[in-house]
C-alpha cells in the first residue's frame, strides 16, 4: 500500500515538472516527503539499500508521470482546467495544517516567524504575476548543447525550490514549448543536455537547502510554507458560472480529502 501511495505521489511530482504553474518542490512539501527526499538523495551512498527503497517508488512514479502520462496530464489540465486546478489547490490547502504542526513541533511558535512566511508569500505572488505576463516561445528555435545545459541547471531551481515554477524558468529562457514537444516524442538530443543540467543544478540546490535547513530550520521552513501558499494563486481557475463554482468547491474538497488520506496512511 505504501509503495502504491509513494508511486502516485511520484506521478504527481512528475506532473509538476510538465504542467504550467505547478511546482514539483511544492508537491514534495504537500506530500510531506520534501526533507526525506533531500536527505535520501544527498546521503544516498551512506545507506544505499534503505535510500533506494524510499526513492524507487517515487522516482518510478515521477518517470511515469513525465514520460508516459505527459500527454494525458497535459490534455486533462487543458480540457478540464477547473477540476484539475481545484484538486491541486485542495492538495495544497489540506497540507498547510500538517506543515505548521510539523514546524511548530521543533520549537515554540513566535509571531516573528510569520515574517519569513509573509516575505516568501509575496515573492510567490510576484512570480505568479511574472508567469502570467509571459507568452510561450515558438518551437522553431535551435538551441545549442550549452544553452540547454544552462537551461536545465536553472530549471532545477523550479524542481527543488518549493514555489518556484520550472515552467516559468523555461518560458523565460524560451524553451518551454520545445521541452513539451521533446518530452512527448522522447527527442533525446534536446532532453539529454537538459537532463545533465538538471542533475548538476539539483545537487547544488539540494545542498544549499540542506545547509539552510540544518542551520536555520524554522526560518527556512516558514519560507517554504509561504512559497507553498503563494503557489495557490497561479493555479486559481477562471470561473464564469455558479455551476463551475460548485464544481470548483467539490474538486477542492476532493483534493483536501486526498491529502488528508495520504497523511493518515503515512502515520499508520
Amino acid at each position: 500500500m505504501h509503495f502504491l501511495l509513494d508511486f502516485f505521489k511520484g506521478v504527481a511530482i512528475g506532473a509538476g515538472a510538465i504542467l504550467p504553474g505547478i511546482s514539483s518542490g511544492v508537491l514534495c512539501v504537500v506530500f510531506g516527503i520534501y526533507e526525506t527526499l533531500l536527505n535520501c538523495i544527498l546521503d544516498f551512498f551512506k545507506n544505499i539499500k534503505y535510500n533506494f527503497k524510499l526513492l524507487f517508488p517515487i522516482g518510478l512514479g515521477a518517470f511515469v508521470g513525465i514520460v508516459l502520462f505527459g500527454n494525458i496530464l497535459k490534455y486533462v489540465f487543458y480540457a478540464y482546467p477547473i477540476q484539475t486546478k481545484s484538486i491541486f489547490i485542495g492538495l495544497i490547502i489540506g497540507s498547510i495544517p500538517e506543515l505548521l504542526k510539523k514546524v511548530n513541533s521543533k520549537t515554540k511558535f513566535r509571531f516573528s516567524f510569520l515574517i519569513y512566511l509573509v516575505i516568501s508569500f509575496c515573492i510567490g505572488l510576484f512570480l505568479v504575476y511574472i508567469e502570467r505576463r509571459f507568452k510561450l516561445v515558438s518551437i522553431n528555435s535551435h538551441f545549442s548543447f550549452l544553452y540547454l545545459l544552462f537551461s536545465g541547471f536553472l530549471m532545477s531551481a523550479g524542481i527543488i525550490v518549493p514555489g518556484v515554477s520550472s515552467t516559468l524558468i523555461l518560458m523565460l529562457l524560451g524553451v518551454y514549448d520545445a521541452y513539451l514537444l521533446s518530452v512527448s516524442t522522447l527527442y533525446l538530443p534536446f532532453l539529454l543536455p537538459l537532463a545533465i543540467g538538471i542533475i548538476i543544478g539539483s545537487i547544488f540546490c539540494m545542498k544549499l537547502i540542506k545547509v539552510l535547513l540544518d542551520k536555520f530550520y524554522i526560518q527556512t521552513f516558514f519560507c517554504i510554507i509561504g512559497f507553498t501558499i503563494g503557489s495557490i494563486f497561479v493555479l486559481s481557475p477562471h470561473i464564469s458560472s455558479s455551476t463551475e463554482f460548485i464544481l470548483c468547491i467539490l474538486c477542492l474538497f476532493l483534493g483536501i480529502f486526498t491529502i488528508n488520506f495520504t497523511i493518515n496512511k503515512k502515520s499508520l
